[in-house]
């Protein structure tokens, strides 16, 4: 677990050389390189709040704005009562503590958010032209499928030094889903606890600086589709040691895939980490499936304390085409000395960038499936622990140590200090044999069935959103177990087929406007 200290501002003045912010004693977090490392973290004992507003009824809201500018400061805001729409919760906002949308631009400060319901999100930015801000607040949702940050519709959210933990199922700590939006976070600490509950769900454009995040039971990290993630100076723990699904039977710290319920757009997915780190307690770094993706890695800490799991794979899982699903990767290693096998099967592929002097030690395709190509850069190195096997290579004569053990390009064994000069294998991000449906769930977050999603959904979906099919974890079938799934939420299936590419889900007609809030004086 994270080991929290919360420093107070007075006591840190004293002990450095020089004034501190309270905002900057916040944001601050060491980087990879450092031996020690100092969480500032932000309690609700440190907020002073106001006033307190308060809401019990299902399917309403403690704060809703609609179509308007607003700021609420030093208020402590309670939510229960549960939503038994799924996927208006998931998209629209149902039953969030505190909704925006229709181009509202709403600012939170000092306040703490407590949620108890099921489906009960935090704080949900709703829509285009929609702007939640929020900066120094605290928000735990215990409920099943209960983000604390959710984006939905091409909203837009603003994070500065916030403590968020959830404990529910299928409940991510920064959460997206169907329509997605822009996400942006700086400093603070994130902690999940539940099953197909990774700390980020993305089904958006989601960025996370200076921030130390850990989840107990499922992924780190989940993508979905044509969307992404990147980490900038980020401390991210991850212990995926539950299964939401059984489409896949790995555990990782980050998964990318495409699980066809319609709420990610098929395309290219990236995921980049600059600085920062990266430990692992069970299975795989990475876990690619169906879905083509980007990854870069630049001047990052990544550690794997599951000596039987791999770097990276590339493999087909439960979701997408049998024949057709497998990973399609372009790995960017730039700055970066890193070890850890790479696996490759026989649908997918990998494009292997080694550059700024940056030292790859591990075997890559043991087992001959899949095509790969390896270009490494001067000044770049290579060094094998096993035989590997790759289709295309571009090196330099010494950017090769065979340690022993063989190199086969093409077919026939590379001598070693040698140059080659070889030919990048195309990838396709757009079809991408991904047509034809999520294979009943998805792994982790978004909207989808309990226990598909990779993220820890209940038998669908991995990661996040209850309704449809999420990665991480996986999603299971039908009706999510009010909890969240591990990539996807566990409330339903997602329906099969991509929506529109940039086109928010459109609310259904029907009044679902929040009913009014009690709002009282607190002692």
């Amino acid at each position: 677990m994270i080991n929290k200290k919360v420093l107070k501002i007075l006591a840190l003045a004293a002990a450095a050389t020089m004034t501190l912010s309270a905002t900057a004693c916040l944001a601050s977090n060491k980087k990879a390189d450092d031996t020690e490392d100092t969480v500032v973290e932000i309690t609700a004992d440190d907020i002073r709040t106001n006033e307190e507003i308060t809401n019990s009824e299902d399917g309403a809201h403690a704060i809703e704005v609609s179509g308007e500018t607003k700021e609420y400061k030093n208020v402590k805001v309670t939510k229960t009562g549960d939503s038994s729409q799924n996927d208006e919760a998931d998209f629209y906002g149902d039953n969030a503590a505190i909704f925006a949308t229709d181009k509202a631009t709403l600012t939170l400060d000092n306040i703490v958010v407590d949620t108890k319901g099921t489906h009960a999100n935090a704080v949900f930015s709703y829509g285009e032209g929609t702007t939640v801000n929020i900066s120094n607040s605290v928000i735990t949702t215990e409920g099943n499928c209960s983000g604390g940050l959710m984006t939905t519709g091409g909203g837009t959210t603003n994070a500065t030094n916030l403590n968020i933990h959830t404990t529910g199922n299928s409940s991510a700590a920064i959460r997206s889903d169907r329509g997605g939006g822009t996400v942006t976070v700086d400093g603070g600490t994130y902690v999940t606890d539940g099953t197909g509950s990774p700390v980020i769900y993305s089904t958006a454009d989601i960025t996370v600086s200076n921030a130390k995040m850990e989840s107990t039971a499922s992924e780190g990290v989940v993508v979905e589709g044509k969307n992404s993630v990147t980490l900038n100076n980020v401390d991210l723990t991850a212990d995926n040691n539950k299964k939401n699904s059984d489409k896949s039977t790995n555990y990782e710290a980050v998964m990318i895939y495409q699980s066809m319920s319609g709420d990610a757009s098929v395309g290219l997915a990236t995921f980049t980490m600059n600085g920062g780190t990266l430990t692992n307690k069970k299975g795989d770094i990475f876990f690619v499936n169906n879905t083509a993706t980007t990854i870069t890695i630049e001047g990052a800490k990544i550690v794997n304390q599951d000596t039987s799991g791999v770097f990276l794979r590339a493999a087909a899982a439960g979701w997408g085409t049998e024949g057709s699903n497998g990973g399609k990767v372009n790995l960017y290693l730039k700055n970066q000395t890193q070890a850890g096998d790479i696996v490759v099967d026989k649908v997918s592929v990998l494009n292997m960038y080694l550059s700024d002097g940056s030292t790859y030690e591990g075997t890559v395709n043991a087992a001959n499936e899949g095509e790969v190509y390896v270009e490494i850069a001067s000044g770049s190195k290579w060094i094998l622990t096993g035989d590997s096997y790759v289709t295309s290579l571009t090196c330099g004569k010494d950017a090769i140590d065979l340690n022993g053990h063989k190199l086969y390009v093409g077919g026939v064994e590379y001598v070693a200090g040698t140059g080659s000069e070889g030919s990048a294998i195309e990838i396709k991000s757009e079809g991408n044999g991904m047509a034809g449906g999520a294979p009943d769930g998805m792994p982790g977050e978004p909207g989808g069935a309990p226990g598909d999603a990779p993220g820890g959904m209940p038998d669908g979906a991995p990661g996040e959103p209850p309704s449809g099919d999420p990665p991480s974890g996986e999603r299971p079938e039908g009706n999510p177990p009010s909890g969240e799934m591990p990539g996807d939420p566990p409330s339903g299936e997602k329906p099969e087929g991509n929506p529109p590419e940039g086109t928010p889900p459109e609310k259904p007609s029907g009044d679902t406007a929040v009913k009014t809030s009690e709002t009282k004086e607190s002692t």
